[in-house]
């Protein structure tokens, strides 16, 4: 199976698409490969269906996720990275372990994330998720995100106000 072709098969992608390719993907490693080769190719449209079944490999294995995590840190980091990508990567990283030399970048993108008034919901709803699963490491950020959320709160989409709620229930 060649990746790439999957991916660009059709004018625009399926979730049973995505899942079938993620499948594939969390069963070998020479298919996951060539998946992240194609989350990394630069190409905006093979990036974003790239990092789709990617957030379904993770789901399906998240070990299989754990190599390639400096590439997808990375991804979140990117200025001309697109919507999709964010999203994508940041719904991996809220249901994996991040490794301790990634915590402090990934913190501060998505603390970014939060606070820019233009960014897409579901980027900051993933992003709060990610702090809140950093902050029972780091329990000195737990303010930090309680503030964020409250200052926050009135402002924003139903579903900001929903995760935000739900997560400071548990900060107290």
């Amino acid at each position: 199976m060649n990746i790439r072709e999957e991916l660009l098969k059709y004018q625009v992608q399926s979730k049973a698409q995505a899942m079938q390719i993620a499948t594939d993907a969390a069963g070998s490693e020479m298919v996951l490969g060539e998946l992240i080769d194609c989350f990394t190719s630069g190409d905006t449209r093979l990036t974003q269906r790239a990092a789709w079944s990617l957030s379904w490999v993770a789901q399906k294995n998240p070990e299989a996720i754990q190599p390639y995590i400096d590439i997808i840190v990375s991804q979140i980091s990117r200025p001309e990275a697109h919507d999709a990508v964010i999203r994508n990567s940041l719904r991996i990283l809220e249901d994996i372990e991040i490794p301790e030399q990634f915590h402090g970048e990934v913190l501060n993108a998505c603390f970014d994330f939060i606070q820019k008034k233009h960014t897409a919901v579901a980027i900051k709803a993933f992003s709060l998720h990610v702090i809140f699963n950093l902050s029972k490491l780091y329990p000195e950020i737990r303010n930090e995100l309680k503030l964020v959320i409250q200052e926050n709160i009135e402002f924003e989409t139903a579903a900001f106000r929903s995760r935000g709620k739900k997560l400071l229930a548990k900060l107290k």
